[in-house]
């Protein structure tokens, strides 16, 4: 639910927060929760940012509670200006380096709650928050093809076009899911890539990739905080998963292999430090 890809028109880092990724309540660990979020933006908020709220798919399962959020504030330090968004989320905020919150298809509710806290929150920061009805009107303000959008949220903001012509939304049907192709690189574990692969240890896609940035991207500044056109990692992540061939040299990115091996590892279904691990890791730190 948050991430970071692309970059604004002025060059600036895009941070998404997409609410309908956010799981139930009773599911996360909100300690945990409050340390990956400091992590995350620690990685960030040093230089210029914007910040994309997809409020969209925030309801009353996954919404954190009061309580949650007051703690949530009190565990910021000085680096840190908490803003609690329509009393939603604490949107965690370096406020100088803050250049532009882009909130997408708001709710009148949460309008109605900016203006009541508006008059705490000062006249410079209110500023840099502007409101989109729709995701067409982010190509005015940032590189709308770099960012990673929720296909829950492009959904959304079609049946409120359609709303908008009088049009009745399309009728939409699932088809049933894929097996994965015995090549399958990505949203696959690495055993299934294993087994498939004659037993090979490492998988295709990482193995080239790694080789790739070794030999030319070493002396790259900001490797692996850059980002690259969504659909050419698109386009990438199709061809390993067909088996291909992919020669990065055609792409004169060095960022494209960077970013396709931050997506091989982000879609495994289990991390390679595995879930079972984690507690005894996060203790050893």
């Amino acid at each position: 639910f948050l991430s970071s890809l692309g970059d604004d028109n002025s060059g600036r880092k895009v941070i998404t927060f997409s609410c309908c990724r956010m799981p139930p309540s009773h599911q996360l660990n909100h300690t945990r929760l409050l340390e990956y979020l400091k992590y995350t933006l620690d990685q960030y908020v040093e230089n210029d940012y914007t910040v994309v709220y997809f409020h969209y798919g925030l309801k009353s399962l996954n919404k954190p509670s009061l309580k949650w959020l007051q703690t949530a504030y009190k565990e910021f330090d000085r680096k840190y200006v908490s803003k609690i968004f329509g009393l939603l989320f604490p949107l965690v905020m370096y406020k100088k380096n803050l250049k532009a919150l882009y909130v997408v298809h708001p709710t009148n509710f949460i309008k109605i709650l900016w203006n009541i806290f508006k008059p705490l929150i000062s006249h410079k920061f209110g500023k840099k928050v502007t409101y989109l009805n729709y995701l067409s009107d982010l190509r005015e303000h940032l590189k709308y093809d770099q960012l990673n959008i929720p296909q829950e949220v492009l959904r959304h903001d079609e049946n409120l076009r359609r709303k908008q012509k009088g049009e009745l939304p399309p009728v939409v049907k699932v088809p049933p899911p894929r097996p994965p192709l015995p090549t399958q690189q990505f949203g696959v574990s690495l055993q299934y890539i294993k087994d498939k692969n004659k037993g090979e240890l490492i998988p295709p896609v990482m193995k080239e990739t790694v080789s790739y940035l070794k030999r030319k991207g070493l002396q790259v500044e900001g490797l692996f905080r850059r980002s690259a056109s969504i659909q050419t990692i698109k386009d990438v992540q199709k061809l390993y998963n067909q088996g291909k061939s992919v020669n990065f040299d055609d792409y004169h990115d060095i960022h494209v292999p960077a970013v396709v091996l931050k997506a091989f590892l982000r879609e495994l279904p289990q991390p390679l430090l595995t879930f079972e691990c984690y507690d005894h890791i996060l203790g050893i730190t």
